[in-house]
């Protein structure tokens, strides 16, 4: 090479470095996250420990009347909770420091209501205090849940209130270092103790409780806190608008600063919101949130786990699962399992990253420079990224393996420092020379995961379909998740048979009747089973006979059969559906037909009742939840025995199964009148009814 040619060579390369040095970074297009915000983002998932005197009554929501000498956990150890928490990979936890009922589990000045008179510990014990010091040995973060409603405190519902409830704040956030996330329900006024009025209370939650104060009051008090609310003021957090565990596929992390927050707002986010307040998933790993010893058979299987798991972190969410800690004050062994297999599922999805030494090119890289490159996306580093110039809204990245892989996930991440901006994407493999779409979604945000059919590829397009702005893709990754098994359903037919329903056709079906778990031993199910008329437990698993895998077990403990029932209060043959055995059925009343409504049924001979059940309409958000009910028997139909009323808690939120105990009567009929819905209208609906027997 002459020296002249050299020269210029030279010169070239200088001008073209010097052009890429100076590329503009892309500008933060819309709402951008605080660094609070990020920091909790970046934790992805914590847990809930949910603890009260609900854990000794078995209620859902206290009245605020409970005997605070039932407060005497034996066992109680927050090391073992904050043991297994990390063992299960969370990141924190947030206790409920005080619930509706008012009880706290702190010694506060606020109120009596507490530990300090229980005879936990002789009144000298401090939950708070104990979680705190045990979060700190385990390295997770602290939060807390302080309940707004106060069922127990005589000044709730008057103004006086607000100045109690934020003196309990300020000693939670006082008191026990650096919290992470404070957390308040938004569940308000309505029956109560209330320091003996025993009457309802109620409250405007927009304006009752005067939230921006208590903000400024939390900020100065926890600088790097994040707030959640569901009570009518913006904080930085949102409910996704259930607790089933799932936010929507379309997810903005956006809302506007004022207004109302309809349920799609809270599920998909406002895509030109102009508020950054990402979605937190909050579910338990049982159907309810405080231990109840009848869903000790109801953990949550790996299956439904890993479903939660896709739908919250994998859709721009975090994920808060809540651990029910039992009365001995401890999380129980069933549920420690549950976590700890969920765990290992996670890890051994992202166990094998297939980008590793394959290289990425892109259609467009922001002026050219090495900085932007589209390999910045498989770094493995967060900070860097790939970006787009300013002009340019869609745009293509091809992931070249070099060799062919097989893989059933697709990771990628925005880097949302800088607003989140993709509106719709696809992915393609490339398939024997032929390239195959695989998906087609909308949102990415901070963290997106898309499932499909095993695939064998050699190369991987992500194709940017539509963004607001120019894209940044900080991270991407493509993993091979092995298959999980998923439990079959058990059901029994209103006929008394037993129904064992299978995730697939494919696997085997193997069950017991008689309270043990099943093996590739046990009965092989065939056909429905005939159980008589009285009680049965049954156990079920799916079996793969080509690797000898099996799924967790299901089962299910039934009642008295209920083929001799008949519906008297109507002739819709219809009606039936809600004593078929599957929840997946409902029935709702004639629109025509005005709360107070009565369902009457005959059992066709008598029976010795401890007890009824009620399962709402299991389709999304279904209509007519009864809310306040009432429970009578009759021997005859015609004389009426009022055995239990009042409320069922929080089941607008967690429309699971209803249990209601009452003392052992004998009687054929029973009547369940609705007395009040969700919605404040007629609309009265069932998924199932069922009777508890001695």
């Amino acid at each position: 090479m002459s020296r002249i040619t050299l020269y210029s060579f030279i010169l070239l390369s200088f001008i073209i470095s010097s052009s890429c040095s100076k590329t503009e970074a892309p500008a933060a297009y819309g709402p951008i996250p605080s660094e609070n915000q990020m920091r909790w983002q970046e934790m992805e998932y914590y847990a809930f420990v949910h603890f009260s005197l609900n854990t000794y009554t078995d209620q859902s929501w206290g009245f605020g009347d409970e005997d605070v000498k039932l407060f005497n956990p034996e066992k109680l150890n927050t090391r073992q909770w904050a043991r297994i928490c990390k063992e299960a990979g969370v990141k924190g936890i947030i206790v409920t420091a005080k619930h509706h009922c008012g009880f706290c589990l702190w010694p506060t000045e606020t109120t009596e209501y507490s530990v300090k008179n229980a005879p936990w510990k002789d009144g000298k014990g401090d939950v708070i205090r104990e979680l705190a010091d045990a979060c700190k040995e385990y390295g997770l973060k602290l939060g807390i849940y302080v309940s707004p409603w106060d069922r127990n405190h005589p000044d709730y519902g008057k103004p006086e209130y607000i100045n109690v409830f934020r003196n309990q704040i300020k000693e939670v956030l006082t008191n026990y270092g650096d919290v992470f996330e404070i957390w308040f329900d938004g569940a308000n006024g309505g029956t109560g103790y209330y320091g003996g009025a025993n009457e309802h209370r109620k409250i405007d939650r927009t304006t009752y409780y005067d939230w921006q104060p208590t903000y400024k009051l939390i900020r100065e008090l926890q600088p790097n806190i994040v707030i959640w609310n569901d009570g009518g003021d913006r904080g930085d957090l949102r409910w996704v608008g259930t607790e089933a565990g799932f936010i929507g596929e379309t997810n903005w992390s956006l809302l506007n600063s004022t207004g109302e927050v309809p349920f799609e707002m809270l599920h998909h986010g406002v895509e030109n919101g102009n508020t950054w307040v990402p979605g937190e998933v909050n579910t338990s790993i049982r159907p309810e949130w405080f231990y109840h010893p009848s869903e000790d058979t109801k953990v949550k299987t790996l299956p439904q786990l890993m479903e939660t798991y896709y739908h919250s972190i994998g859709r721009n969410a975090t994920l808060l699962l809540n651990f029910p800690i039992r009365p001995n004050g401890l999380i129980d062994e069933r549920d420690e399992k549950a976590a700890l297999d969920f765990a290992e599922a996670v890890k051994e999805v992202c166990d094998e990253n297939l980008i590793v030494n394959a290289k990425a090119e892109a259609t467009n890289i922001r002026g050219n420079s090495r900085k932007y490159e589209a390999a910045k996306t498989i770094d493995a580093d967060k900070n860097t990224y790939w970006a787009t110039d300013d002009e340019v809204k869609t745009a293509s990245l091809t992931i070249d393996f070099d060799e062919p892989k097989t893989f059933n996930r697709f990771l990628v991440q925005e880097y949302i420092r800088l607003g989140q901006r993709v509106k719709a994407f696809t992915i393609e493999a490339l398939v024997g020379g032929e390239w195959k779409e695989l998906d087609k979604q909308t949102t990415i945000g901070y963290k997106r995961i898309l499932r499909f059919p095993t695939v064998t590829a050699t190369k991987l397009r992500f194709n940017i379909t539509e963004s607001k702005a120019c894209p940044l893709i900080s991270n991407i990754g493509v993993y091979n998740a092995p298959q999980v098994l998923t439990p079959p359903k058990v059901i029994r037919e209103q006929s008394g048979n037993v129904k064992i329903i299978p995730a697939d056709q494919e696997s085997e079906i193997y069950y017991t009747l008689d309270g043990s778990d099943p093996t590739s031993g046990s009965i092989k199910y065939t056909l429905p089973i005939q159980t008589g008329d009285g009680k049965v437990e049954v156990r079920a698993i799916a079996y793969d006979p080509s690797n000898g895998k099996s799924s967790q077990v299901s089962g299910e403990r039934f009642d008295i059969a209920r083929k001799t029932w008949r519906i008297l209060s109507t002739d819709d043959i219809k009606a039936y559906a809600i004593i078929d055995g599957d929840i997946a059925s409902a029935w709702n009343q004639p629109r025509d037909k005005k709360i107070p409504a009565d369902l009457i049924i005959d059992m066709g001979k008598e029976e010795k009742l401890t007890g009824f059940k009620y399962q709402p309409n299991q389709s999304p958000w279904g209509p007519g939840i009864i809310t306040n009910y009432q429970f009578s028997v009759s021997q005859n139909g015609k004389k009426w025995l009022l055995v239990s009323e009042g409320e069922f808690s929080n089941i607008k939120n967690n429309p699971l199964w209803q249990t209601k105990n009452f003392e052992p009567v004998i009687a054929r009929y029973f009547k369940f009148s609705a007395l009040k819905n969700t919605e404040g209208t007629n609309n009265v609906g069932y998924g199932e009814v069922d009777v508890i027997t001695q």
